[in-house]
């Protein structure tokens, strides 16, 4: 990769939601709202086929559909990065094949998951996938989804080879990430990226590169915002924006308990985006449950504190 493409990988790069309709189909009309709004909110980059994308429930012309829609909504203002996440690392070649025929920017990966993999083999994993497929290569460091957590050695070692163009660490192990940007920090053609929400700007003083939070559907000026004020060194700026959006943050807090923490944190950023008539439906991936009336209410109240 070329300075010049790898400089395209910066800065905010939401997971973009997948809007259902009522009758849980793909809202082809509503996902191109999203991505005009996000876009028109000025992030540097959309990331689809995430956990936040829902990806796990999609089916292959579901995923397809979602990749070619944001692809063309997005219309090559920004680039869009997709995640290629199976359970060995034949399936996902074959994923990031496909998801390469339909014009993405950058492919995005994490660990292979159900089975109990090494860090040796997480290496091969990565390497294998890197020699398939000629696209930009980032890490998904997650494993609460897939029970492993990548080295900031193995991590080091692939970026040093460059085998991965960067990392979104959503591990929320804030000294593992602080420990990868000291060990990439004289790579300076390795992206770091926080999949964090409340601490951005923390992550950024601390040497990101950017952010993929998932608030950043319902609230994408708000992190432009803060991620410019960073740029420019205005870290009472970036604090400020920081505080407002961690508030902001609380609608995944007051959903009912009885929802289960996946259907909660997205539910409420649909259910957000519903309020603030983006999208048409707050509809989960079955069997999530959709959030309901009293919710929606209490989402209300903080979407107006927040100013939105």
């Amino acid at each position: 990769m070329t300075n010049a493409s790898i400089d395209r990988y910066q800065g905010i790069i939401p997971p973009v939601l997948t809007p259902r309709t009522a009758d849980g189909r793909i809202d082809v009309e509503s996902l191109r709202r999203v991505t005009a709004h996000l876009v028109d909110g000025g992030v540097d980059g959309l990331f689809v086929l995430g956990s936040s994308g829902e990806v796990p429930y999609l089916t292959t012309g579901e995923r397809d559909l979602v990749v070619t829609t944001v692809i063309d909504e997005a219309a090559g203002r920004v680039p869009v990065l997709a995640g290629a996440n199976e359970q060995t690392t034949a399936r996902v070649v074959a994923e990031a094949e496909r998801l390469h025929g339909l014009g993405i920017d950058a492919l995005v990966v994490t660990t292979p998951y159900y089975a109990l993999s090494n860090q040796a083999e997480v290496a091969e994993h990565f390497r294998t996938v890197r020699s398939r497929v000629d696209l930009p290569l980032f890490a998904y460091d997650v494993p609460v989804r897939t029970h492993l957590k990548l080295s900031s050695a193995v991590i080091r070692e692939l970026a040093e080879d460059g085998v991965i163009a960067g990392l979104k660490d959503s591990s929320g192990d804030d000294v593992a990430f602080r420990l990868t940007t000291l060990a990439t920090a004289d790579l300076p053609e390795f992206r770091v990226f926080t999949g964090h929400e409340v601490v951005v700007d923390g992550a950024l003083l601390g040497g990101a590169d950017g952010a993929v939070p998932g608030l950043a559907n319902v609230d994408p000026a708000g992190y432009a915002r803060l991620f410019a004020a960073a740029v420019a060194g205005d870290w009472e700026a970036a604090r400020r924006e920081q505080d407002r959006l961690a508030r902001l943050f609380r609608i995944v807090e007051v959903v009912d308990p009885q929802v289960s923490a996946g259907a909660a944190g997205l539910g409420a950023f649909k259910t957000a985006l519903q309020l603030l008539g983006v999208i048409e439906s707050n509809r989960m991936s079955a069997p999530m449950r959709s959030l309901g009336g009293v919710d929606a209410d209490r989402i209300r109240g903080i979407l107006d504190e927040a100013g939105l």
